[in-house]
């Protein structure tokens, strides 16, 4: 096949327009055409007037190589290259430990899908419960203001990209194609067949649940083995010769695991096992993420601001958005993980203390869009002392937030008229705030650094020169966002172990090496990949 790029179409054109256009564009006659397919679909909305779908297409004709030679030098015309999986390893015969995965999220999800395809039968323990469990102790905290600290957006099967817009796009390279594996795993587990064409493609929550548990289905069918509520505890690391190697894991419960190959998908909110690494002397320092505020307009309002008279055009769904702002105090704001027709949720782990994040379901057909607007800080300017200092700055503001909110999980809120002139809210406006067990008029000046707060202050009439209506006085900011990458980079060299722990391999976007569903499945094939490697060496 040969992949055909920028194949561009106006917004509803019929579905035989496309074979046209495909004609058309190679200079072929129709019987030379024998089949495509579209590989990738995307909108192209920079002139609102004139909406564009722009695809890429993998055709098959009669003569590839005439073709090729009268397109020479054409780069929207190549050869559709090789993108299938290809196991790196086989899992010998009677092998004397199995390899060992801490955590169920998309990382660790997929390194567990990878080393039992190779017939390694991994063990996968995980802190939380099983998803559907985890789901209910998550609408407690909700609907009730009743929090399980084991049990929540952060912790249990699924990991935190369950309670999400389910985004499966990464900036991330990808030269072997792994998202590629990625999304068809994530198809035949029960996911729309169209994530496998959108340029953007997402899930959401619900679609989520059900594709995690087909996907623990098929671990255990090829021989893994997941043990739930199991939470390790503490590292057994030998010290020989100047060279340290793990030995194996201490569980909550007492249970010791033998295990020297253990693949780390922890997750950027597992603090205590953060603390425990250190305690144990294994690398990690501190990296730079990022603090602010969720935002909320009314999705129409963003539809008619991106997409104008279109707005509400079915090939265009719920409009997103991308802002980014570098401001006069040498501070970026920046909107992270946006969430059409969406809600705001609850996604503390720790008790008495609010973190805000943003979910979507597959339709994203809820009123608001909702996304994080957030200040990129950075460890030697903000927080140099130590490696987990980044986890403490968390803690203070998710603190005072609680305290903000009326200390009942509550989350401060203000609409952004007051909080661009300085002053707390006593009440909300026309934009109806989706977050659950509810939200507090006050003043969020208390919640972030007053850099922070000064950089946002500065970007919100930035972004409404780009979105018209992004600081609208109605709108409202629900604090904190925390969460939006880990703190803590858990180094690790070329052969995916840790820089001075032999048989730890730190993984996915708790170790810093990912971010997001996407980024961290890919990250989680490459560790096991590495795993395999180091067994059958």
């Amino acid at each position: 096949m040969l992949r055909l790029t920028e194949l561009k179409l106006p917004l509803g054109h019929p579905p035989e327009a496309l074979r046209a256009a495909v004609l058309e564009r190679l200079g072929l006659p129709a019987a030379d055409l024998v089949a495509f397919e579209v590989f990738r679909r995307a909108h192209d909305a920079r002139r609102k007037a004139a909406i564009l779908m722009v695809y890429t297409l993998d055709v098959t004709v009669r003569d590839e190589a005439g073709l090729l030679e009268r397109h020479a030098g054409d780069r929207n015309l190549q050869p559709t290259p090789d993108m299938a999986y290809r196991h790196v390893a086989r899992a010998p015969a009677g092998l004397a430990r199995r390899p060992v995965v801490i955590g169920a999220g998309p990382c660790g999800l997929f390194a567990g899908l990878i080393l039992a395809e190779m017939g390694f039968r991994p063990i996968i323990l995980e802190r939380g419960k099983v998803v559907r469990q985890r789901t209910k102790d998550t609408w407690d905290l909700w609907r009730r203001s009743k929090l399980h600290p084991e049990s929540n957006v952060q912790f249990g099967e699924g990991g935190a990209g369950t309670f999400s817009d389910g985004k499966l796009y990464s900036q991330v390279k990808d030269p072997r194609f792994l998202s590629r594996k990625v999304l068809a795993e994530f198809v035949a587990a029960g996911a729309p067949p169209e994530i496998l064409t959108e340029a953007h493609p997402h899930v959401g929550t619900f679609r989520l649940v059900t594709m995690v548990e087909a996907m623990r289905e098929k671990i255990e069918a090829l021989g893994g083995e997941y043990r739930f509520q199991h939470k390790v505890e503490d590292f057994d690391v030998a010290e020989e010769g100047g060279a340290r190697r793990l030995r194996g894991l201490r569980l909550a419960g007492g249970e010791y695991v033998e295990a020297d190959h253990v693949v780390l998908a922890l997750g950027h909110s597992s603090r205590d096992t953060f603390q425990v690494l250190f305690d144990r002397g294994v690398h990690l320092e501190a990296k730079p993420f990022s603090l602010g505020f969720r935002i909320e307009h009314p999705q129409s309002w963003i539809d008619r601001a991106r997409f104008g008279s279109s707005a509400g055009h079915p090939d265009l769904g719920a409009a997103a958005y991308s802002l980014s702002h570098h401001c006069s105090n040498g501070r970026t704001v920046y909107s992270f993980c946006m969430c059409p027709g969406g809600t705001v949720v609850a996604a503390t782990s720790e008790p008495g203390r609010v973190v805000t994040n943003g979910m979507s379901q597959y339709s994203r057909n809820e009123r608001n869009a909702n996304a994080g607007i957030v200040v990129g800080i950075d460890p030697q300017r903000d927080y140099p002392d130590h490696p987990l200092a980044g986890i403490a700055l968390q803690r203070h503001w998710e603190a005072q937030a609680f305290v903000a909110g009326g200390g009942t999980y509550a989350a401060p809120g203000q609409r952004v008229g007051d909080f661009l002139a300085g002053q707390p809210s006593a009440s909300l406006g026309e934009v109806i705030p989706s977050y659950r067990p509810g939200v507090t008029p006050t003043d969020l000046s208390t919640c972030l650094p007053d850099f922070a707060i000064a950089a946002i202050r500065e970007a919100l009439p930035v972004f409404a020169r780009q979105i018209p209506g992004f600081d609208h006085a109605d709108a409202v900011l629900t604090g904190v966002e925390t969460r939006t990458s880990s703190p803590v980079r858990i180094t690790r060299g070329a052969d995916f172990q840790s820089l001075n722990t032999a048989g730890l391999f730190p993984a996915g976007e708790g170790a810093g090496y990912a971010g997001g569903i996407l980024s961290a499945a890919i990250d989680g094939i490459k560790v096991a990949e590495a795993v395999a490697k180091s067994l059958t060496a």
